[in-house]
């Protein structure tokens, strides 16, 4: 998906910047990016590769190179950013958080009108350079990023630094999170608020749905009012979030806790302990285990210093490995017991296969798998979930294939929790993988554990449902 952080300060910048944006490294798979703006010096940016090292890796020892008291960075997944761009608005800088799916129209209409793409990335259009083109046709920074707001199909949250101060603009549906930071003589925005608390930032405010912001140092002007209606991602507090981040006001881990114990005070299964899958199947499986009064035990770790998450290498067979080789069962916790598994989603189905194999290798009497969401249905057009291409890489999608002879037929039904299509297809999918039991949470206890109204929460992985 990708994650940024801004920062506009009386001070150097650099260190906040290097570290915020550091703080978004689980959002992002391929390239990290940093840009700082001085009056003597004007723009510095540097753009490096990510799949295979890490953000600070990469930028420590030329942190000094980043001089100035305002910067923006990314960890992106998609193209190389931040992009600098001089036009009549002036000379800035642009990162975004985005999915474009009509890029190939925008590309050929701003092509018809004489304009150029010079920032190219695999013989592919930068999509982050298209959003800096429309944002040039507006006569203000507002007009330009409200025709990015109108003219994509898809999503858009960027900052763009500016030799007046930092914008933010959060996507007009909200599906994408901006948390505004502050403290003395500076102001900071991020994808993440796990981003702010190591360096002394107190969150003062969740940037609302089509907003816009200037940051100064020592003021907050807004540009464009809040859209009244929202629909952030639910999944950010499934899987993406980092466990300590808020969006909206609700925490991540407290919803994952949430819906694990929803699940374990209802459960009727009888296991001997509980175990989450690292990373963000953990908060689930604690608040399971509390709720279904079972003790927790790590039987698998996640060995952290050198495996990122598994999402993040952008070849299949990579990711495949990554799943495998990053989680070390325990022999000893596993041998002979009735072990219940917490994870925060099924997709392709692939670390699922890989996990229960080994589980049942090293000695696990029964393998229970809790899911803390509904089955994945639908594909997500709005933010970049995953790196699907079709919605048959979704387990779901090839077992109703398996069963109808069409994976689109009787979506719905397979989305409603307890009908027949459904009941046959989470087996099917428990029988494949050798489980002995599996359980997806329901639709309506993700959105009580989350806490918002559904109007304001994007559900369609799982229902299909679309605000357009």
């Amino acid at each position: 998906m990708g994650g940024f952080f801004g920062t506009i300060s009386h001070s150097a910048c650099a260190t906040d910047l290097f570290y915020g944006t550091d703080y978004n490294s689980h959002l992002g798979t391929r390239r990290g990016g940093m840009a700082t703006y001085n009056k003597e010096s004007g723009f510095v940016r540097s753009i490096h590769n990510l799949e295979n090292a890490y953000f600070r890796s990469k930028f420590e020892t030329t942190l000094s190179d980043f001089v100035g008291n305002s910067g923006i960075g990314v960890i992106s997944d998609t193209d190389p950013q931040p992009i600098v761009i001089n036009s009549h608005l002036g000379k800035f800088a642009i990162v975004t958080v985005a999915k474009i799916n009509n890029i190939n129209e925008l590309e050929d209409e701003l092509l018809a009108a004489n304009m150029h793409f010079s920032e190219m990335s695999l013989g592919k259009t930068n999509q982050t350079e298209l959003v800096a083109l429309l944002i040039v046709q507006g006569k203000t920074f507002v007009e330009g990023i409200e025709n990015v707001f109108n003219r994509i199909k898809g999503s858009c949250s960027m900052l763009l630094l500016t030799e007046d101060g930092v914008i933010a603009a959060r996507d007009k549906w909200g599906r994408t999170p901006i948390i505004i930071g502050k403290k003395d003589g500076a102001y900071a925005a991020t994808s993440e608020s796990s981003s702010l608390p190591n360096l002394d930032y107190e969150i003062e405010r969740y940037v609302g749905p089509g907003e816009i912001l200037c940051l100064r140092p020592d003021s907050i002007e807004q540009l464009r009012k809040p859209n009244d209606r929202m629909q952030i991602c639910s999944f950010l507090w499934v899987y993406y979030g980092f466990p300590v981040s808020c969006y909206e006001g609700k925490n991540v881990e407290e919803v994952r806790f949430t819906c694990g114990y929803k699940m374990g005070k209802k459960d009727e299964s009888e296991v001997d302990c509980v175990c989450g899958i690292p990373d963000s199947g953990v908060g689930m499986a604690l608040g399971y285990a509390e709720g279904k009064g079972a003790p927790y035990h790590r039987a698998m770790t996640k060995y952290t210093p050198t495996w990122p998450r598994s999402f993040m290498p952008s070849n299949q067979d990579m990711r495949s490995l990554v799943a495998k080789m990053k989680l070390i069962p325990n022999r000893a916790m596993l041998q002979g017991k009735r072990i219940l598994f917490c994870d925060d989603s099924i997709v392709r189905g692939t670390q699922l296969r890989d996990n229960v194999t080994m589980l049942y290798g090293y000695g696990a009497k029964e393998v229970h798998m809790r899911i803390s969401c509904p089955p994945l249905i639908y594909g997500c057009q709005f933010i970049g979930f995953t790196a699907s291409k079709s919605d048959l890489e979704l387990i779901t999608r090839r077992v109703i294939k398996e069963l109808e002879g069409d994976e689109n037929k009787n979506l719905e039904k397979y989305a409603t929790t307890d009908s027949p299509e459904y009941r046959k297809m989470v087996q099917t999918i428990a029988d494949r993988f050798g489980l002995t039991s599996l359980k997806f949470n329901t639709l309506e206890t993700l959105v009580e554990a989350i806490g918002l109204p559904k109007c304001k929460i994007c559900t369609h992985c799982f229902d299909g449902s679309s605000c357009f």
